[in-house]
């Protein structure tokens, strides 16, 4: 009799666990994820130099399977791509572009989805070599594309000089892109908006929160200021990506999603470590695509 009655306690303990389960969510090992990395501002030099674009690419490579800190859990799984977000050179010269494309295409084992900075403009001494390759790889400067459910909204913003400012504001051009694409994304749907300028650098903020309308935009990632940090404005994740430069700290950054859960983290590649500072961190509950599978994708739409 006692053996029965603790059979049928267990069962119960184990009945009660399931729905405690499918109450609150799963764990990242019973959950469908999309995982990319993200870095910016690469600044390949003049002379075609990107030497320091190495250790981060290899680690790029090498880090699918390494254990996540505890408090996020799991392990990074195979990453579905690389997105950077410009100063891809430090003056867009045929050199850098060169080295760039040989790094991306030959040494990184993983695609690459890129938006062009400032730098990429070529500032008091414009050129478009960084633009026309971009837009022969992608469509246009500015696109669209799609992984797993996620919508990618790829935003180049023009750069103006003239204002002798890193600050400056997401162009006219660039909202009006945003609103016309955000607008025929069926509601629900988690959208990515990836742009230059970081959230310390926009100056009009409000005005890019408010394109977004309706839309279900779960992150908004910007480089532009060489670190990582992130930011929660009017209930939107602001994530900023590092850069490899050879000043900089030695991080790009993890981003994984699933259908409840956003998380950003850096990764110390030159110290082989997880980023511990909270500024650095993101670990949200999201409204995420309802069903994920690495291997579905559309193709990238481009602004024509």
């Amino acid at each position: 009799m006692d053996r029965y009655r603790e059979h049928v306690v267990a069962r119960s303990v184990a009945a009660e666990l399931a729905i405690l389960l499918l109450a609150f969510g799963t764990s990242w090992g019973q959950e469908d994820t999309l995982t990319f990395f993200g870095w910016s501002d690469q600044h390949v030099q003049v002379n075609g130099n990107g030497e320091h674009l190495i250790p981060a690419i290899d680690a790029m490579n090498s880090l699918a399977g390494k254990a996540y800190p505890e408090a996020i859990g799991g392990a990074v799984e195979k990453p579905v791509f690389v997105f950077g977000l410009g100063d891809i050179s430090e003056w867009p010269s045929q050199a850098a572009k060169n080295t760039y494309e040989q790094l991306i295409t030959k040494r990184l084992k993983i695609p690459n989805y890129d938006v062009a900075g400032n730098h990429d403009i070529g500032g008091l001494s414009p050129s478009d070599t960084i633009l026309d390759w971009l837009t022969e790889r992608h469509g246009a400067l500015r696109y669209t594309f799609e992984k797993s459910g996620v919508v990618f909204v790829a935003l180049f913003s023009e750069y103006d000089e003239s204002l002798n400012n890193p600050a400056q504001p997401i162009s006219k051009p660039a909202l009006e892109h945003l609103r016309k694409t955000l607008a025929k994304i069926p509601e629900g749907k988690p959208v990515v908006v990836a742009t230059h300028l970081c959230f310390d650098a926009i100056t009009n903020r409000d005005e890019l929160v408010d394109a977004f309308g309706k839309a279900n935009v779960i992150l908004v990632l910007g480089g532009h200021y060489h670190k990582a940090t992130v930011h929660q404005y009017r209930e939107i994740n602001f994530v900023q990506l590092p850069s490899p430069e050879p000043k900089s700290s030695g991080e790009f950054t993890v981003v994984r999603i699933s259908e409840t859960r956003l998380v950003a983290i850096p990764f110390n590649y030159r110290e082989n470590r997880w980023a511990t500072e909270e500024r650095k961190i993101l670990d949200v509950p999201i409204r995420g695509p309802a069903k994920l599978s690495p291997q579905e994708s559309q193709p990238v739409q481009a602004d024509k």
